[in-house]
């Protein structure tokens, strides 16, 4: 969007910040009584958006039936962005892993996903807020301030996997770690394939010479 008037950007900088979301869906117990509902074709008048404007950004519900979610990310007035709309399918039945062993134990469902938001260019207001200082290279106001460089912070994700959260850069790093693996493996495929394309080229050409040769001599 247009910077607002007075309003200045930081030229040259971009900022991402990671963002997970998704759903975790407990199954009801046996003997959980519930009635199924008359089909309907209208929503009579119920609203089915949930707004959060704080910390946790959850909201739970009671239901069966699984469905995509529209997930909708507002930022802070002083960023000047547009929100971001995403989709996400919700999950009620085990769907990796030991699925049978899941539906005996009847454990939770989770399918979470991890987003990097990119803000380019970001207004000065919302640099800080996003890193807690002002852009790098700036001089501090204020006396004592002169000449003095401003440490910036910023928000990541997690060095290590914790037992709440498998997005890390520990990860990260074994996620590349199984590419690259199976990149080398795709290449030796090929070159399997290649050397087998080579003989079989091969053995095409000798019948053709041989056939060739017995057509002449009929």
């Amino acid at each position: 969007m247009p910077a607002p008037s007075g309003a200045k950007r930081v030229r040259g900088i971009q900022i991402h910040r990671p963002f997970l979301y998704g759903t975790e869906a407990i199954p009801f117990p046996p003997d959980h009584a519930r009635a199924t509902p008359p089909p309907t074709t209208r929503t009579n008048g119920k609203s089915f958006v949930r707004m959060i404007e704080s910390p946790p950004f959850e909201v739970e519900e009671t239901g069966w039936g699984e469905f995509e979610i529209a997930i909708k990310f507002y930022f802070a007035p002083e960023s000047n962005e547009k929100p971001q709309q995403l989709w996400h399918p919700l999950k009620l039945h085990p769907y990796v892993g030991d699925i049978e062993r899941q539906k005996a134990e009847r454990t939770m469902v989770s399918s979470v996903c991890y987003e990097e938001v990119l803000f380019n260019e970001p207004l000065d207001s919302f640099y800080e807020v996003l890193t807690g200082g002002r852009p790098q290279g700036q001089k501090a106001k204020g006396k004592g301030g002169k000449g003095a460089m401003v440490k910036v912070h910023t928000a990541e994700i997690p060095e290590v996997n914790t037992p709440g959260n498998k997005f890390s850069r520990e990860e990260e790093s074994k996620e590349l770690d199984r590419l690259g693996e199976a990149v080398k493996k795709i290449e030796k495929m090929v070159a399997a394939e290649k050397e087998m394309l080579v003989v079989e080229e091969g053995r095409l050409q000798e019948l053709e010479a041989t056939e060739g040769k017995a057509g002449r001599k009929k």
